[in-house]
């Protein structure tokens, strides 16, 4: 299967059922996203298809074909990059383990609404979870992203 990840074309060989987080980290070597739950409700996973934040643990590779896939890797929009300028302000990151996960999710938040209510935060991020209970660092993050864009 040929994917667009990152802005390269990429050849995947594998089962189109295979979940896309193991294409990216087992095939690609792409391994900021990453396995939490297996089940799409943790975060850990979350890369952006389109440009929109999705769970790659649950999401079968052949979903992928035809659609532009970004990674932490990959991503640099000025979204991006305010979040993570933010991050490290704020010193969000604890044990790190869910970050990829929280950046591409307020990431994608930003670039749909660039100025979030803490209502708007919460909802966006709330299938991001943090084991560390980052989240008034993270919603602290995002308000100072969104500041700067």
């Amino acid at each position: 299967m040929l994917l667009n990840i990152n802005n390269q074309a990429v050849n995947v060989i594998a089962d189109p059922d295979t979940p896309l987080l193991w294409a990216l980290r087992s095939e690609q070597r792409l391994v900021g996203a990453k396995y939490g739950c297996g089940k799409g409700l943790c975060g850990a996973c979350t890369v952006h298809l389109d440009g929109q934040a999705v769970r790659s643990c649950s999401m079968p590779v052949s979903a992928a074909v035809g659609r532009r896939i970004t990674t932490i890797e990959g991503i640099d929009t000025p979204e991006a990059r305010a979040v993570k300028a933010a991050w490290r302000v704020i010193d969000v990151a604890q044990c790190g383990y869910c970050q990829s996960g929280q950046v591409m999710s307020a990431c994608a938040l930003l670039a749909s609404k660039p100025a979030p209510s803490d209502a708007d935060i919460d909802a966006a991020m709330s299938g991001n979870l943090c084991r560390c209970g980052t989240y008034p660092r993270i919603r602290a993050a995002i308000h100072l992203a969104s500041r700067s864009l």
